[in-house]
């Protein structure tokens, strides 16, 4: 489905990896491009969900951590689907395309195992669900984003988490160090896309968008790390990503008594490693005693060449100095503070 970045000239290096070849040897790091100027980067590591029909929003208040009621076409909530126990299938942002059509957008790899999980339900309410792989999904980052959205996609831009848009091409904005912008629009449209706003943006690798998703303290999870943390466990509502307002929904009880009684016992942090090597997701990190404190979720090069990474730490505190895959590992702050953030308040801001 991603023929036309390898014909604007990327590489598919992995499933949910997509490179572009430097201008030149004089060429600023990827990483480095999108902090100085502006970049763009086929999202090839996510995909779309569609949930579409009379009854969406009722089944989908009944199986996701979000209030649907507020994804209204301008707010576009971070949400999860939890099994019974609490511990999550995925996580993703929601948005409403129309009155009966929701969208999802969530790693490709949890695209058809969630799908598979909602369909058991679906049965009873009038609803589909589409995997939409003749959607494509762009990123903008850096200080022109905004702008040369506005003018390539005639919107204007919006606030994190939230959207701008219509029925066919929809523009959402991220946090991280830098404007971000993630672009949905239909597949034979991205060829076009991609040609008007390299006039004015360097294309790079997918890694550049991980990178400031790491850096905004935002993890992603894949179909190797499905049903094993419970959503505070990725910070998810510091994000904004659990409403404790709304009735119940699949794993609903555990997810707020984890919540109302403090029982989570491990975090999502932000660190940086001393080297250049890469850890391998899942990757555990070591105290100087040599106890397990945690594993990796997230890892890129940053514009230095060094490796940032997000990880599931246990809160005890660790016998120093913490290392993984034999790289000294040193705690960064989080860009935001570790507390409850409702998405009903995140959405009038």
């Amino acid at each position: 489905m991603n023929e036309w970045i390898a014909t604007l000239g990327g590489r598919q290096e992995a499933e949910d990896r997509v490179e572009f070849d430097p201008a030149s040897q004089e060429s600023p790091a990827p990483a480095r491009q999108a902090l100085e100027a502006t970049v763009m980067t086929p999202l090839a590591h996510l995909g779309v969900l569609d949930v579409t029909g009379h009854d969406a929003e009722k089944f989908l208040q009944g199986q996701t951590s979000a209030q649907v009621t507020l994804a209204d076409s301008e707010f576009a909530p971070l949400t999860c689907f939890c099994t019974p126990k609490g511990r999550m299938l995925a996580n993703a942002q929601l948005w409403r395309v129309a009155p009966e059509r929701y969208r999802l957008v969530m790693h490709r790899s949890l695209v058809g195992p969630l799908t598979d999980h909602l369909k058991k339900f679906a049965a009873f309410y009038k609803v589909e669900l589409e995997a939409r792989d003749d959607l494509v999904l762009l990123g903008l980052i850096g200080r022109e984003a905004s702008a040369l959205a506005e003018v390539r996609f005639d919107v204007i831009p919006p606030k994190p988490w939230h959207q701008a848009g219509n029925g066919e091409i929809q523009v959402l904005a991220h946090p991280g160090p830098r404007p971000r912008l993630l672009v949905c629009l239909p597949a034979e449209k991205a060829t076009e896309a991609w040609q008007r706003l390299a006039e004015h943006a360097t294309p790079v690798g997918n890694a550049v968008w991980r990178l400031h998703d790491i850096q905004a303290g935002l993890a992603w999870l894949d179909a190797s790390q499905r049903d094993a943390y419970l959503p505070q466990m990725i910070n998810w509502e510091a994000l904004g990503g659990i409403s404790f307002k709304k009735g119940c929904y699949t794993g609903q009880e555990v997810v707020a008594r984890a919540h109302f009684r403090g029982q989570v016992k491990k975090r999502l942090v932000r660190a940086q490693l001393d080297g250049s090597l890469l850890p391998e997701l899942g990757s555990t990190i070591h105290d100087a005693e040599d106890k397990s404190f945690g594993e990796v979720l997230a890892a890129e090069l940053d514009a230095y060449g060094e490796a940032e990474v997000l990880a599931v730490m246990s809160i005890k505190e660790p016998t120093p100095p913490l290392r993984v895959a034999g790289q000294k590992l040193k705690l960064l702050k989080l860009p935001y503070p570790l507390e409850r953030l409702d998405p009903e308040s995140l959405a009038t801001k």
